[in-house]
């Protein structure tokens, strides 16, 4: 039974379990759906292995198939956060064990995927009648690295 039409397919460069329980362990109350590993591909040094993990209510593919695509910022996901704790939680953690910082709220996570994390308040600022109080909300989030919520209205 399909529910959900389409599923990214994240293709890291080995080992689909250990990945889906590193996104497991930051998106929580995730799940594992389904693991399978793909020994003996009629194709010489074609074996592979994907999970499928939900998390927060949505499915991604993990495709473990080896070094022959990298990730880049043209693909990304935006994890749209209710307050500054929640920000400070998934900075903290897709920036640890080797992810790092980028500018406006921009993080690569130890695999190298693009998240932006953001507070809800960034988009009701972004998208305020008042053109005035848009412009000071886009300045200030170009200003920053981790999106600071006290700072977007000043």
């Amino acid at each position: 039974m399909i529910k959900q039409k389409i599923t990214p397919c994240v293709w890291i460069e080995k080992d689909a379990k250990t990945a889906a329980e590193y996104y497991l362990s930051i998106f929580k109350k995730g799940k594992l759906k389904s693991y399978q590993v793909y020994n003996d591909v009629p194709a010489p040094g074609r074996n592979f292995d994907t999970a499928t993990v939900n998390l927060m209510g949505m499915d991604f593919q993990l495709l473990a198939a080896g070094p022959l695509f990298a990730f880049n910022e043209s693909v990304s996901f935006v994890i749209t956060c209710k307050d500054q704790a929640e920000v400070d939680y998934y900075w903290e953690s897709l920036t640890a064990q080797g992810g790092s910082e980028g500018p406006c709220g921009w993080v690569k996570d130890k695999y190298g995927l693009s998240w932006q994390v953001v507070p809800e308040v960034y988009f009701q600022l972004a998208n305020h009648k008042n053109k005035a109080t848009r412009q000071r909300a886009l300045e200030a989030m170009l200003q920053m690295k981790k999106i600071m919520v006290a700072e977007l209205a000043d």
